[in-house]
Order: structure tokens, then C-alpha cells, then sequence
């Protein structure tokens, strides 16, 4: 009997992801004989019903594009924006995959889709997922597709603003994407032979690093390159962050968590513009001219990398064979050269951040890297 699958991508575009439904359309229909439909924009897609067929026409010649082919959103399955409203749009959902008479529907996404996934499978739908993220942080999976190419995008920014720095003798402050989790500022950092390195996961001493700059300049290093995750957070700062968070968390009354509220947001914007004021610090404490680069949207553009494309089209085929099989509930992890799938409800919840035990944060330390500590 001819099995019907759906798929949809949410939350940020990511390199990789149109290899993943390539994989997945591919292998569903060649290997198996099964039928294949996207929704289009995400989660809002598949309430308002918009489909596309996924057969061998729609996935020719999207292996190497970036983006996807099937358009995103971070709308949300149960705070879903319409008509001015945020409202419950699951229900909606529910129907459109029994209307489809699907048997399974595979959500391509971080973090946020992971959860909004597993909001729909306890609706009771047949559910299986993919870890798509540049910023490498989702649990279970050794890595995401959609990183290695951010990291390569990132290391060779970092490679050209090396000449600039050298003949200005200039600090260059790039600041990096990663949101909490320091996985592309460590490894574009160290690829690409950056000074200092700071990631969320150590917050820094801005003393310490004005030190490690002084010293460079003093050895006639007339220039300094700094990788900073855009997560990355001083000392003072963490602090802060985590006296606000925990008085939010222990106020008992509506207005007093109301307060606390608005003050955490407050320290949480003033955060945004974190690069621009370590560089204007680190001009004051070394007297050296300090420029900032943010490379933003920048990192998730353009063609996937090889890496991304190869495991993309792994995971993609593996989830195929995994629906064939009847199995759901779960994500497609990457594990070493394979795929497995680990339960929806482990991955939630939880966020892959840089251990301080990690090899990488090993190796920068011997390389002479300052890592703000």
C-alpha cells in the first residue's frame, strides 16, 4: 500500500536544506514508492493548507541552492498570528494531515521546530524530524546540516580581515552567529587563526583580553583578530543576566514577576549591542584603533558545502527508510557516519552547548588563543 509523507521546513533558512527534502523525496519515491507533498512557509503552511508536489520535476537541480525550496516562517503551531490575535492553530493542523491521509509528516528544523514537532505528535501525528541549524546547537545529533557551511562562510570573512588589520594595525572585532552556543565562533576562530575567541559558554574578562592585545602589540604584532559569538557575554554582564533570571523566577506575585520581566528584556536588548561596546572598551584600555564586522545573514546564504550537502542527503535518505519502516516520534540524529533516531521528547528542551572539556577549546588554548578567562 502507497505510503504519503509531507514535509516543511521552519524556523531560519539554513544551507542544506533543500538536499534534505532532495534526499528525502528522492529515497521516499525511488526506494519505496511513496508519495511526496510539502507545505508551503513552515507550520503556517501546513494550517493553511498549501501544498506542492514533491516528485522527480520539483526535486531536480536543488541539491546545490541554497535556501528552501518550500519557504519558511517561525510561526508556531499553538501561537499562531492571525487577524491581529495570537491563537491555537493545531486542531487546523490536525485535520490537514488526515485530509492529506498522510503517514508521517517530517519537519525540517532547529531547536524551535523540534519542539513545535513534538507539539504535533502529541496530537497523535506520525512525526519524524531533521536537525537544521547553522548554529549547531541542537541536542542528540553529533552535528547539524547547515554549520558547515556557516563555518566555512565565517573562517574565510575572518582569513580576508586579516589583511585589513595587519596594514592598519587595527583590532578587528568579528562577531559571528550562534545565538547561545559557541560551536561557529570557536571553530571559525580557530580556522581562521583568530587572536582571541570568545564564546557564551566563558564569559570574559574584557581586562584580560585587553591584556592578550597589549601583549601581541608589544611582540611587534601590530594587530589583533577577535571572533565573538553574538551569545558571547562579559563577566559583569553574565552576572547580571543570571541575578535577573533568578529574580524572575522566585517572584511570587504577578507584579513583581511583571518587574522582573521587563528588567531581564531590558539587560537581554542591552546585550544586542555587545560587540560594539567591547570594542569601544578595548580602544580605551589599549589605545589601539578597533573595528567591529558582523557578518549576520551572510553566514546562512549561498550554495551548501559538500559536508552539508553529504549529510543532508544522508539523514534526508535515512528518514525515508526509517517512515518505511514505520517508525516516528523521532529525530534523525547524525551519529559518526551514520543516521539513528532518537526519541522527539530527549531532544526538547535541551541545547547542545561547547563542553569546557571540549578538544577545540583544548587546542585554541594551546595555540596561544585567548578565550577571555
Amino acid at each position: 500500500m502507497t505510503k504519503f509523507i509531507g514535509i516543511l521546513t521552519a524556523g531560519g533558512d539554513s544551507p542544506g536544506l533543500n538536499a534534505a527534502i532532495r534526499g528525502i523525496g528522492k529515497a521516499a519515491q525511488n526506494s519505496f514508492g511513496m508519495q511526496v507533498i510539502g507545505f508551503r512557509d513552515g507550520f503556517r503552511g501546513l494550517m493553511e493548507n498549501r501544498t506542492v508536489r514533491l516528485d522527480g520535476p520539483a526535486l531536480s537541480g536543488i541539491l546545490t541552492i541554497g535556501g528552501t525550496i518550500l519557504g519558511t516562517s517561525r510561526d508556531k503551531p499553538e501561537k499562531m498570528p492571525m487577524a491581529g490575535q495570537m491563537l491555537d492553530m493545531t486542531d487546523l493542523m490536525v485535520e490537514n494531515y488526515r485530509k492529506h491521509q498522510l503517514d508521517a509528516l517530517v519537519c525540517l528544523g532547529g531547536g524551535g521546530t523540534q519542539k513545535n514537532a513534538l507539539t504535533l505528535l502529541k496530537k497523535g501525528l506520525n512525526i519524524v524530524t531533521l536537525p537544521k541549524t547553522i548554529d549547531n546547537d541542537v541536542a542528540k545529533t553529533d552535528i547539524t546540516f547547515g554549520f558547515d557551511t556557516a563555518l566555512g562562510i565565517a573562517t574565510e570573512a575572518i582569513d580576508r580581515l586579516h589583511s585589513t588589520a595587519h596594514s592598519h594595525h587595527r583590532i578587528i572585532v568579528v562577531e559571528l552567529m550562534g545565538h547561545n552556543a559557541g560551536w561557529l565562533a570557536l571553530g571559525a576562530g580557530i580556522a581562521g587563526g583568530a587572536d582571541v575567541i570568545l564564546i557564551p559558554e566563558i564569559p570574559y574578562d574584557i581586562h584580560k583580553v585587553a591584556e592578550a592585545i597589549r601583549r601581541r602589540s608589544h611582540s611587534d604584532k601590530g594587530f589583533s583578530i577577535i571572533a565573538i559569538s553574538e551569545g558571547a557575554k562579559s563577566k559583569e554582564d553574565a552576572a547580571l543576566l543570571q541575578a535577573a533570571e533568578e529574580k524572575k523566577a522566585n517572584a511570587k506575585k504577578k507584579e513583581e514577576k511583571k518587574k522582573a520581566s521587563a528588567e531581564l528584556l531590558e539587560l537581554v536588548n542591552r546585550q544586542a549591542n555587545g560587540t560594539i561596546r567591547l570594542s569601544q572598551r578595548l580602544e580605551e584600555l589599549t589605545g589601539l584603533e578597533s573595528r567591529v564586522t558582523i557578518l549576520g545573514h551572510v553566514q546562512r546564504g549561498g550554495t551548501p558545502s559538500a559536508g552539508d550537502r553529504l549529510l543532508a542527503s544522508r539523514l534526508g535518505t535515512a528518514c525515508a527508510t526509517l517512515i518505511n519502516e514505520g517508525v516516528s516520534g523521532v529525530m534523525v540524529a547524525a551519529r559518526g557516519e551514520g543516521a539513528e533516531p532518537v526519541p522527539l521528547e530527549e531532544v526538547v528542551g535541551k541545547r547542545k552547548t561547547v563542553p569546557l572539556d571540549h578538544p577545540w577549546l583544548d587546542s585554541a588554548r594551546r595555540l596561544g588563543t585567548c578565550m577571555g578567562d
